[in-house]
This record gives C-alpha cells, structure tokens and sequence, in this order.
C-alpha cells in the first residue's frame, strides 16, 4: 500500500456553498480537526483554493498545514519558506471595468488579493452576458479567467491548482507519496489531473460531471466522513 498526502479544495468540498463568498458558515472546530488530520498524515495535507490566502485566515483561522490560495498561485508548505514567487494584484483598470460589469448585471464584484470575481448566482440567467464580459477584459490584459459555480474570475496567467499540487509534491514531506486531490468544482479538474499524472487519483464531490477524477462523493458530509474528520 503507498503512502498518501491530501490535497482538499475548500468551498463546496470542505464547507458548504454559501449565497456569497462571505456568507459560509464554517465549523468553529474544523481547524483543530484538519491540523489532527494532517498529524494522520505525516504532515502530507494541503489545502488548496481559489480564495486568497489572508481570506481563508479570516475564515478559519491560522492553520498548521500547507495550503496554496489564489488558485495555487500562492504556496505555503506547513513550515519553511514559500513556494515560488508570489502572485501579483490584478490592475486598477481591471478592478475598474468588472466593477462596470458588476453595476450592469447585478452581479457581486468580489476583489481578492491576486485576483478578483464576479458572483451572479442572485442573477444566474446573466450569466453568459457575464461571462462574455469577463472574458473580454480578461484577452485586454492578459489574463485567465476561472469559471466555477455561478462565478467567473480573472487571475494572472499561470494560476492553477495542478500548479500547486505539482509544486508540493516536488518537496518533503510530499515528495514519494501519492496524491490525492479532492474537490467540487471546474476549477479543482486541474488538480484532478495532475494528481493523475503523479500516480495518484482525483475524487469529484457533487453531482457535476468530471473529466478527470477517478471516484466521487456526493457531499460535503460525505468528505467528512471519508477523511473520518
């Protein structure tokens, strides 16, 4: 049998999907419950997610496991110096047209650290004029865009969870394991992959259909009781 390390996306995987970015609800015990965890695994878990590293904190609290926010753009193993070069913040004019977008369309203008998004799940039928949008300004500047769940972001080129999962897994304690990347959401398929391609497997939470992990689980509970937390 290998050896394992976790790779766990955060919305809709640990916590539930909320009507906004602000409005989760998270287990005030659920900190404790992943650093246990992470002693089950030697060390070999990170928490990997599109939201900013600072915003997890503000959610959850410090955490002494890995985790890369943004996306994976920005990677702190456990202990020890960062992975890689921080992103960068997103440019004024590009905060300045979403913002234009947001007003047009009744949508939710949440502005990360690196990054920044539109939420339209109070406006769903908006979304293809939204995404448009959004993909328009991302070609303007140079950037990438993320659809997720009633949600499209622009980040820096480069940003992806398999990004991460790669990065970990090239330094102690993840290095010679097995990874396995679990998430619910367009965005995780990256780590999916990448887990793949290392010799690991991915597991796709919900009902969305996945092109790249292996296994599912239908809940949030059942990520719980399957990493017995």
């Amino acid at each position: 049998m290998g050896i394992y390390a976790l790779f766990l996306d955060f919305d809709g995987t640990l916590i539930e999907i909320a009507s906004g970015p602000d409005a989760i609800e998270v287990p005030g015990d659920l900190p404790q419950r992943l650093n246990k965890l992470a002693a089950r695994m030697d060390r070999r878990l990170a928490l990997v997610s599109g939201r900013s590293l600072d915003n997890i904190a503000e959610h959850i609290g410090p955490l002494d496991i890995a985790r890369a926010g943004s996306h994976g753009a920005d990677r702190l193993p456990a202990d020890g110096p960062r992975l890689g070069e921080p992103p960068m913040p997103l440019d004024a004019a590009v905060i300045a047209a979403l913002q234009a977008v947001s007003l047009k369309f009744d949508a939710l203008l949440e502005q990360k650290t690196h990054g920044a998004a539109l939420h339209f799940r109070a406006n769903p039928e908006s979304s293809p004029a939204i995404e448009a949008a959004a993909s328009q300004i991302a070609s303007e500047y140079g950037l990438d865009t993320k659809s997720g769940k009633c949600v499209i972001e622009l980040v820096r080129t480069g940003a992806d969870k398999g990004g991460a999962v790669r990065a970990f897994m090239d330094v102690a304690p993840f290095a010679g394991s097995v990874p396995i990347f679990i998430g619910d959401d367009v965005t995780d398929e990256d780590g999916f992959a990448a887990a793949a391609n290392l010799g690991g497997f991915g597991i796709a939470v919900g009902e969305r259909p996945s092109h790249n992990a292996q296994y599912t689980l239908s809940t949030v509970k059942d990520v719980h009781q399957w990493l017995s937390l």
